[in-house]
Formats: structure tokens, C-alpha cells, sequence
């Protein structure tokens, strides 16, 4: 009988602390929300591993380190409205709902979208809900946001998504990375109405569908 609690608190020590993430609203959260509801139930004995874990539907929770530090970087506060962008069954949206005032997490598949519903209500969060809907195309009726959260690597953030933030809003996400490496973290902020981005740290994680970037027109 695997200990949840045990293996929560060890991902949290020896995963998250470890790796620069000094946050007490997000270490709390790490703490708190349980892991292994939100991953199918044949897996729950791995829920706590320092990798990213596939939920199906090609979803994946991100691994714990890559994700706290990357809600470090957007700075969740009290009052903000947040988008979780690929949610999958709303892992991350359940801990920034420990965070914010309303979280809206967004997926294309809608069986992951029922159970996290279902798990959200059974953890009876009340300031979080997963919709069904295109994650290029965001989640206008909520907008502008003060955070996005994408739950996976891209290859480009769409303008859409970016027309989303409210004035001094975050968007966190990993953009690139292959086989042959890992892509960037980087922080994307509209600051006095224009887009502005840095690279934080190097990471690699599953790609989100959709996000693919254009090729050029070549003459």
C-alpha cells in the first residue's frame, strides 16, 4: 500500500526545495493537493516520480520541479484570474487554485476534462473549473487573464493566447526541445500594452498539439 502522503511530502523535499523553488504559497500547494487523483488509477503508484507522467490522450502532468518552477516565475497572487492551458484532469489547476481568486483550465480532450471536474468537486475546490475548447485559440470568455499556465512545450505561443493577458499578465511556458535536447522555460509579460519575453531555464517536456510553428515562405 503505497503511503501518498509520505511520497507527497518526499516529491516536495527532495524534487521542488531542492531545485530553487522557495515559494511557501506554492510549496504549500505542492503539499497539499494529491498527486495521484489526477493520474489514471493503474498509475498512482508512480504519481510522485521526478518526470513527467502520461494521463492519456497525449497529456501529461509535468515533472513537479519543472512545474513549480515555472509557477514561481508567473507569481500567482490572491486576486488573479488564471488560464491553465492543456490542463489535462486539472493537476496544476488545482494548485493554483490554492493560489488565485479563479482558475479556468482548458483542454481539447473531454474525457480528462470529466474527471478533473469530478476530482476538483471531490477535493471540493469551488474556484476552479476545466472546459472543453481549442488551446490555440484560449478561453476568451474569462479573458483577460493574469496568468497562463501551458501544461506542456510548444513550438510558438500564439497571438491569441498572448492577446489574453491582462496589463502586467504572465504567460510561463517551455517552448522547443527534441530528442536531440531540451527547449527553454521562458516568461512571456505585456507590460504597458506590449509583449515582452525572457528564457529562464532549460527544460524538456511533451509537446502540446497545435502549437506547431509555420515554415516560412521560401522564394
Amino acid at each position: 500500500m503505497v503511503d501518498y502522503a509520505r511520497a507527497r511530502l518526499n516529491m516536495v523535499e527532495s524534487q521542488i526545495r531542492t531545485n530553487k523553488v522557495t515559494d511557501s504559497a506554492i510549496i504549500q500547494a505542492f503539499e497539499t493537493i494529491p498527486r495521484e487523483l489526477f493520474v489514471p488509477k493503474a498509475k498512482r503508484g508512480i504519481a510522485y516520480v521526478d518526470e513527467a507522467l502520461e494521463i492519456g490522450h497525449g497529456r501529461y502532468l509535468l515533472e513537479p520541479m519543472v512545474l513549480a518552477r515555472l509557477l514561481q516565475t508567473a507569481l500567482p497572487g490572491a486576486g488573479d484570474t488564471v488560464l491553465d492551458v492543456g490542463c489535462g484532469t486539472g493537476y496544476a489547476t488545482a494548485l493554483l487554485s490554492t493560489m488565485v481568486a479563479m482558475v479556468v483550465g482548458l483542454d481539447e480532450a473531454g474525457e480528462l476534462v470529466e474527471t478533473g471536474n469530478q476530482v476538483l468537486a471531490e477535493l471540493q475546490i469551488d474556484n476552479a473549473a476545466l472546459v472543453t475548447g481549442s488551446l490555440a485559440e484560449g478561453y476568451a470568455k474569462h479573458a483577460p487573464y493574469d496568468v497562463i499556465l501551458m501544461d506542456g512545450a510548444v513550438d510558438v505561443v500564439p497571438d491569441t493566447l498572448l492577446d489574453q493577458l491582462a496589463e502586467g499578465g504572465r504567460l510561463v511556458t517551455i517552448e522547443g526541445g527534441d530528442s536531440r535536447g531540451p527547449g527553454n522555460a521562458v516568461l512571456y509579460e505585456r507590460r504597458s500594452g506590449r509583449i515582452g519575453h525572457r528564457i529562464l531555464f532549460d527544460a524538456g517536456t511533451p509537446k502540446l498539439a497545435g502549437f506547431t510553428k509555420q515554415p516560412g515562405f521560401v522564394f
